[in-house]
């Protein structure tokens, strides 16, 4: 299956670098994520085409037979134009359909204001660094995440320490006060295009320009190292999207997500 959607080419240009298993099939691909199968958008199917009038439970029952255990539903939608297929189709399904803008930028343009007093942005390094990177994403989930989460944060840091520390990209962190205050990865397998990953500011940061900052460095390192396009995905209803375009960066096509939570 050739994919034309350059949200998931990265997608699997990422996935393939973590270690994930991909299956070309026919009609659609098959990301298995060994190491954590807790993660849905490593473990899914990646459809060729929109689910069309009479064609959702077909794509349903393939997906249970690539992952007889899952609790959920996850199927990716291959294309630009954010079409998410026939509507009774996806009602039928129970899911919910998530469109993301995919930007691109050959070059981000520098942030618009300095990096506020007292905060320090740098590339993340030893076990201190990534510990406090690790107590970012589990601030952005929630005050009190339960141990099954905590495990599952641990999985998900780990993975862009192990591509960080092999070469294929580099996680930056804003600092305030010896804090990790926000975060973004940025990684590339030598092709010509670099993909953005979690970019993520803790919300009493908000507003102080700290993933600017983040972004416009992690661009120039990618850009340094080879890259000769730089790729992010936003949600386009979430304000961070205003930040990439702030610093250059123009929407290009849009990206579709069907997933089904276990208990919907």
């Amino acid at each position: 299956m050739k994919v034309i959607s350059l949200g998931f080419r990265t997608d699997l240009m990422l996935r393939a670098m973590a270690g994930s298993v991909l299956y070309d099939r026919p009609d659609h691909l098959v990301v298995r994520t060994p190491a954590n199968p807790a993660f849905r958008w490593g473990n899914f199917v990646l459809l060729d085409r929109p689910p069309g009038p009479g064609d959702g439970r077909r794509r349903e029952a393939l997906f249970h037979a690539e992952f007889p255990g899952a609790a959920y539903l996850a199927l990716g939608v291959d294309g630009t134009d954010g079409d998410t297929g026939d509507a009774a189709e996806l009602a039928r399904l129970g899911v919910t359909a998530e469109v993301s803008t995919v930007l691109t930028a050959a070059r981000p343009a520098p942030p618009g204001r300095p990096l506020p007093a007292g905060a320090e942005v740098r590339p993340l390094a030893g076990d201190e660094d990534w510990a406090r990177a690790a107590e970012l994403r589990a601030a952005m989930d929630g005050p009190e995440p339960t141990a099954e989460h905590r495990q599952f944060v641990e999985r998900r840091v780990a993975e862009p320490r192990r591509l960080c520390e092999a070469g294929h990209g580099t996680w930056f962190g804003a600092f305030v006060g010896g804090r990790m205050r926000a975060g973004a990865g940025i990684f590339a397998d030598g092709g010509g295009t670099a993909r953005y990953q979690n970019v993520e500011t803790h919300p009493g940061f908000r507003g102080r320009g700290l993933a600017s900052h983040l972004v416009h460095l992690a661009g120039r390192r990618a850009l340094d190292e080879g890259a000769r396009a730089l790729v992010i995905v936003a949600d386009p209803d979430y304000h961070a999207i205003r930040i990439y375009r702030a610093l250059g960066f123009t929407d290009t096509e849009r990206q579709v997500q069907l997933t089904r939570l276990p208990g919907e």
